[in-house]
């Protein structure tokens, strides 16, 4: 069960949490320019705040603003070699958001599963679990370091890894609906679904093997909008935002 941080600012339900960020998150919302200044500082704005209450804190980042592995199978790209491509666009998105929070004064860390030893530090679950027990933002860059996996399967794995309290999965809806509200309008929200729900329903929010690494280590999934001013700071406090998705008994 979650462990209450309280400090004099505000309350958290959390001491350890995993932020997942889509690579979209990064990018321009008007131009669609993949790497824009102003969406990392916004994130950095953010991620400081919850640093700020004493919650430790994990990102893992997609890479999906810079370059898809389905766009290089399309062009003639093995698929092996594209998702490849695609870990290390996670790690330019990583570095760049390691950027925009140093320049707030957020002491951080980018770990990588594959070696690139230049520029960032590789995975090494002890090594990541002091920093962030010595208050280090940890930003988990190139995935899980295999192939036929997501960034949502790799922040389920660090998750369960870092001993987390719950995953936060940041989009730019306001939780899990029945269908895609954007093209349905008769869509419906769900406040709260199981792990197995959400397979069975094929809800395309995370894919199957993120669900079912977080249902085998009953590690709580919090869908929310992050673009909503604050309300990282709603989820954190326990306030109903989004949807969470359980084991159902919880």
């Amino acid at each position: 069960m979650p462990t209450e941080t309280t400090t004099s600012a505000s309350p958290s339900r959390y001491r350890r949490i995993l932020l997942k960020l889509s690579g979209e998150a990064c990018q321009n919302q008007q131009t669609g320019a993949p790497l824009d200044a102003q969406a990392f500082s916004a994130i950095a704005g953010q991620v400081k705040e919850v640093a700020s209450l004493g919650v430790q804190i994990g990102v893992v980042v997609g890479g999906g603003n810079i370059y898809r592995g389905a766009f290089g199978v399309e062009n003639g790209i093995g698929r092996t070699t594209g998702d490849h491509m695609g870990m290390l666009a996670t790690v330019i998105n990583s570095l760049a958001l390691q950027s925009a929070l140093e320049r707030l004064g957020v002491e951080t860390r980018v770990m990588t599963a594959l070696g690139i030893d230049a520029v960032a530090e590789p995975f090494i679950r002890r090594r990541a679990l002091r920093h962030l027990e010595k208050g280090r933002v940890v930003i988990f860059g190139a995935g899980t370091g295999n192939p036929y996996f997501t960034t949502d399967s790799a922040a389920a794995l660090r998750a369960s890894e870092m001993d987390c309290d719950v995953l936060f999965k940041a989009t730019k809806v306001d939780g899990v609906y029945s269908a895609d509200p954007m093209k349905d309008p008769d869509a419906t929200r769900y406040e709260r679904i199981t792990y197995q729900e959400a397979i069975d329903q094929r809800l395309r929010v995370m894919d199957t093997a993120a669900f079912s690494l977080c249902m085998e280590n009953r590690i709580p999934i919090v869908v929310f909008n992050f673009f909503k001013p604050n309300e990282i700071l709603r989820v954190l406090r326990g306030e109903p935002v989004g949807t969470l998705v359980c084991m159902g008994d919880e």
